[in-house]
């Protein structure tokens, strides 16, 4: 199983950008389809973006769609999560996952698919 740590949550005014991290250990996560949720308070956890194990593929919530990019880099075992023009509803704890199979065939937007976790990074919008 891998391990998964998020870092670069925080506070920032609508309009200004965020950078996530998902730093993996325990295996290589080169094999692996990743995917960021997030879940706001008194709301369900919601898929928020997602990347095939390759990098070549990426799918993305409508909310985020042409504003944040997933992107990964295998060598450092790292994915990100760019977040630009944030707004006061981006207001969440973000989760990273890493999917359950290994060369999956499509970009799952499932959480079912994701069998492990991280513990999550607040990420505050003001007004």
């Amino acid at each position: 199983q891998v391990q998964l740590v998020e870092s670069g949550g925080g506070l920032v005014q609508a309009g200004g950008s965020l950078r996530l991290s998902c730093a993996a250990s325990g295996r290589t996560m080169s094999t692996l389809g990743m995917g960021w949720f997030r879940q706001a308070p008194g709301k369900e956890r919601e898929f928020v973006a997602a990347i095939s194990w390759s990098g070549g593929r990426t799918n993305y919530a409508d909310s985020v769609k042409g504003r944040y990019t997933i992107s990964r880099d295998n060598s450092k075992n790292t994915v990100y999560l760019q977040m630009n023009s944030l707004r006061p509803e981006d207001t969440a704890v973000y989760f990273c996952a890493a999917d359950r199979t290994s060369f999956r065939g499509v970009v799952s937007t499932t959480p079912g698919d994701f069998g492990s976790w991280g513990q999550g990074t607040q990420v505050a919008v003001s007004s």
